[in-house]
């Protein structure tokens, strides 16, 4: 490490050890507040719960509530906590956050996913790898170094925000819009998703979402020759996709690392198509006179935005061309621009270190197949030096009987630990 005695290093790794039982404690009890989203169940439970912790741990806390936002609602509250101890001095400051947010729990569990149980070193529900006990990593590693009786030269903050897997917006954007989490005031961001403890994640692709809506002249069924069938020009429209961008897309891979391999191309996917005379209980004799279909584009750091959208336009274009009566409306629904961390970042470097220490080996370092709140901190709030560092297995995410190894869980505490003495600093040393 840096500038950190072995001395300090090995008080502070003793005291993540002694921390374990209490950790694990706190994960299951995390486990067991049902943070669903959609809609955004017990968000100010949980946000709470997190806060009195922090407190309990000598954080100033605050509470930052999704006002101004639509999905702030009086049904489903939006409420993110932060905490902050202050060091010697303001700066530098390593910021720690986590979404506590959770996917609906889905078919297939033999094990209660809001349970919070512990079983054969492993602690199982519903955002246990993604990401409840990468807050708990973040928390304790924090607390290890306090109970160690270190005081840092710089400063820390731990984060609890809401509604990463619906974006982001009421949560980690909305502190960056409002100033609270930016390059101002803040160095460095760890945010402890589930990539495996032996991995740095320092960016992701980017996010293109649009809708198309074909349309066609609505005639009876028994006379189709007399409509325009919106479905059938949706059909070309998806032919077109897979035939002639599909394959130009998978011919272009990026230099960032992501994984796994097959995303290290830029990818097209339809999420969702309806068209006709949806939504009927009795199904009315009509040819279709419109149809809908979302779309995912992911592109690539090298491609670009404006270029990715243009490749679009391009190929429904096309279509009005080939085929007569062609008709179509395309609408930006969400664009998320690629992110990737500096080469040569002290947040790298720390976790690198770290991660050789702890674990006796080098880092991978990788890009994400999809987005995350990184996005917000870099894009809204400026905050180049950030990265995905945490317990927990990537696939175990959004699956049944989720779980995060105690083992994974403590490595990562003790990673991030030594990462926060690194970039923070010890006073005195």
């Amino acid at each position: 490490m840096s500038g950190v005695s072995l001395a300090t290093r090995d008080r502070v790794l003793r005291a993540v050890e002694a921390c374990t039982d209490e950790a694990v404690a706190f994960t299951a009890d995390l486990l067991k507040i049902p943070t669903i989203n959609p809609p955004g169940e017990y968000y100010i439970d949980c946000a709470k719960f997190i806060g009195e912790t922090l407190a309990a741990f000598d954080f100033a806390v605050e509470y930052h509530d999704g006002e101004g936002r639509p999905e702030h609602t009086a049904a489903h509250p939006r409420l993110n906590v932060i905490g902050r101890r202050e060091g010697r001095a303001p700066r530098p400051l390593v910021h720690v956050n986590g979404h506590f947010d959770v996917v609906p729990v889905g078919a297939g569990w033999t094990v209660d996913p809001f349970g919070g149980l512990v079983r054969d070193g492993k602690i199982y529900g519903r955002g246990a790898c993604d990401m409840k006990a990468g807050i708990t990593a973040g928390i304790f590693a924090a607390e290890a170094i306090r109970r160690a009786g270190v005081r840092l030269a710089g400063s820390l903050e731990i984060s609890g925000t809401v509604d990463e897997e619906s974006g982001g917006w009421a949560g980690a954007a909305l502190l960056a819009q409002q100033g609270r989490i930016t390059s101002a005031s803040t160095d460095f961001v760890v945010i402890p998703e589930p990539l495996n403890v032996d991995r740095i994640c320092i960016g992701h692709r980017g996010v293109y979402w649009f809708e198309v809506v074909t349309h066609g002249h609505i005639a009876h069924g028994s006379m189709p020759f007399l409509g325009i069938s919106a479905i059938e020009h949706m059909g070309a429209v998806l032919e077109a996709v897979r035939n002639e961008l599909k394959p130009v897309l998978a011919s272009r891979t990026t230099m960032v690392p992501v994984v796994p391999d097959g995303a290290r191309h830029a990818t097209i996917n339809v999420n969702t198509i309806a068209g006709g005379q949806v939504g009927h209980t009795v199904q009315s004799p009509c040819v279709a006179d419109h149809c809908r279909a979302i779309f995912d584009r992911r592109f690539l750091l090298e491609e670009g935005f404006d270029a990715t959208k243009a490749e679009i336009v391009h190929l429904l274009d096309g279509l009005t061309t080939k085929i007569p009566g062609f008709r179509y409306e395309i609408a930006d629904m969400m664009t998320v621009h690629p992110v990737r961390t500096p080469d040569g970042s002290p947040l790298v470097g720390a976790l690198q270190r770290g991660i050789a220490d702890i674990l006796g080996k080098e880092a991978s370092l990788i890009a994400s197949p999809g987005t995350y709140d990184h996005k917000h901190f870099t894009r809204i709030g400026g905050i180049d030096h950030c990265v995905a560092y945490g317990p927990g297995i990537l696939d175990l995410a959004h699956q049944p009987d989720e779980y995060c190894a105690i083992d994974d869980l403590v490595n990562a505490t003790r990673v991030i630990a030594l990462a926060m003495l690194d970039l923070a600093g010890v006073d005195g040393e």
